[in-house]
């Protein structure tokens, strides 16, 4: 590679992981309630508060309306969508035909090896002692990541796993407020469910139970779906209400 293309190799890196730390920070806010619905995103306010050119920040706001988390109205820019608990619903519908189909092409074909690896680390978040809750969030975060981008990867369908990748930082910004309402309330008993429930995936992938690891994957999105609604901010009245 020559040096003035591995230049531009590198820049082109270096602005898509800042529009991701874009969409990553406003995502958090949004969710969380910082960012209010109907509030107006500007990007010159955004790039002096976050730092940088307009350009990430607008295909940021881009990323952000393409998840339906921003619209964007004529000589209004984008403005912030209220999200409700049926929109998180929805967002789950479209999660569990994603994950559900990545984990019936991905049986069969994931390194039994790594299987054993994530079964260990689950059996140990399994009946925790409550004094250790708070010090298994993280663990239990990193790992729910790391099977999901397995099965992505196992899948072998490069539009699938894109996707599945386009939509993580959604999916993962939503299970992380998730788990910050539990802990705010020192609600912990969700790590141990889900820590059950990835295991039911992994035990059907370890056995090549297709039907088995489609229909554990279907409960687990099913599951967190009824999470993450209860995490929504209290619904707040618009700048138009």
């Amino acid at each position: 590679m020559s040096r003035s293309t591995q230049t531009t190799a590198t820049a082109t890196w270096g602005h898509g992981r800042r529009r991701q730390v874009l969409v990553e920070a406003l995502l958090r806010e949004i969710v969380k309630g910082a960012i209010r619905p109907g509030e107006h995103l500007v990007t010159q306010e955004l790039a002096r508060r976050y730092g940088g050119s307009h350009t990430p920040v607008r295909e940021a706001l881009i990323m952000l309306a393409g998840m339906g988390l921003v619209d964007f109205a004529p000589n209004r820019g984008a403005i912030v969508r209220r999200i409700t608990a049926r929109e998180v619903r929805e967002i789950c519908q479209v999660r569990q035909a994603l994950e559900c189909e990545a984990v019936r092409l991905a049986c069969g074909r994931i390194p039994a090896e790594d299987l054993d690896a994530v079964r260990a680390e689950l059996l140990a978040l399994i009946d925790v002692e409550e004094v250790r809750w708070v010090d298994c969030v993280t663990e239990a975060r990193e790992l729910d990541s790391r099977l999901h981008d397995l099965i992505a990867t196992g899948s072998g369908n490069t539009f699938l796993m894109n996707e599945l990748d386009r939509l993580s930082i959604l999916f993962r910004t939503f299970r992380d407020m998730a788990w910050i309402h539990s802990e705010t309330r020192k609600d912990y008993h969700r790590l141990d469910a889900e820590a059950r429930e990835h295991l039911a995936v992994v035990e059907a992938l370890r056995t090549g139970d297709r039907r088995a690891a489609v229909s554990a994957m279907a409960q687990h999105i099913a599951a967190g779906s009824d999470y993450w609604s209860r995490a929504l901010p209290d619904e707040a009245p618009t700048e138009h209400d």
